[in-house]
């Protein structure tokens, strides 16, 4: 979403997050059944239906149909496209194209909302680097979502790991968001900038952190359809995305499967070793302006 005037933050129950964490599931779910169906010959309406079916199955309404008028469950960015495509039975993708789905879900009224960049067919040489990038500048981000930081130890976590991975462009125009009952709340987490800044980090908030990275320029352009946005420059993108909470225990990734124990580690490891925050229990033993979506 576009950064906004700050209001309070929000802060869940263990009970709160533990629904949340109901969501986070669905969601990625639902990514995991989109990203397998992306083939060569398949439209993104059919990626829409694929998702939609999945959310409501499980008992779940989709966060992105109706918001603001949106008329999807989720998003569908193709190529140069950042961000908010709209799914079309027009759009048909080919092998070699780089697709980004991201997909929200709520649960008893608290949201999850995670992003994934795939390649269809094989990846094509030379992106395989970009899309590496932008997940592992994530992870580098969810690493610092830890009680007693400052908001800003994310957003240069994630901009440090996408310099150090080349010379790739850090879109500033959309950032992360807090989440909860809404699926965008205060405070907006910026993909850049100096460490120990904003507001500290407590137990009980929970945040979607979302790197975008393009392979030129960062400026982006809103197409006519008042959505979709893409990449001023032509060039390709990636968009990666999880939401996490804040806990006594450290960051727990209630979009990923496995709570972020493995995304995490490879930060440590990444690091030498160096000490990082733990996976809270709960986690390891729950199984598997314009707003970004």
């Amino acid at each position: 979403m576009r950064r906004t005037r700050a209001r309070p933050i929000e802060i869940k129950t263990p009970a709160q997050l533990a629904i949340m964490r109901e969501a986070g599931l669905v969601v990625a779910a639902a990514l995991l059944a989109v990203a397998s169906a992306a083939e060569p010959g398949i439209s993104t309406a059919e990626l829409d239906a694929i998702a939609e079916r999945e959310i409501r199955g499980a008992g779940a309404v989709p966060s992105f149909q109706g918001y603001l008028g949106f008329p999807a469950c989720i998003c569908t960015s193709v190529n140069e496209q950042i961000v908010h495509g709209i799914p079309s039975p027009d759009v048909i993708l080919t092998a070699g194209d780089l697709l980004s789905v991201d997909c929200g879900a709520i649960v008893g009224g608290w949201h999850g909302d995670a992003a994934v960049t795939v390649a269809v067919g094989a990846v094509p040489p030379g992106l395989a680097g970009l899309l590496d990038a932008c997940e592992r500048a994530l992870w580098h981000g969810l690493a610092q979502a830890a009680a007693g930081r400052r908001l800003t130890d994310i957003s240069h976590a994630v901009e440090s790991s996408a310099r150090a991975s080349g010379g790739y462009g850090v879109v500033r125009e959309y950032v992360g968001h807090g989440i909860g009952t809404k699926m965008h709340m205060d405070p907006p987490v910026p993909n850049y900038g100096s460490p120990g800044q904003g507001p500290m980090l407590t137990e009980g908030m929970a945040l979607a952190v979302e790197p975008m990275l393009v392979l030129g320029r960062p400026q982006t352009r809103l197409l006519d359809d008042g959505w979709t946005v893409v990449s001023a420059d032509g060039s390709l993108s990636a968009h990666f995305e999880h939401t996490v909470a804040i806990t006594a225990d450290g960051p727990w990734v209630l979009t990923a499967p496995d709570g972020g124990t493995s995304g995490l580690a490879a930060v440590r490891g990444e690091a030498g070793g160096e000490a990082a925050p733990q996976v809270p229990a709960e986690a390891r033993s729950s199984g598997g302006g314009a707003y970004d979506a």
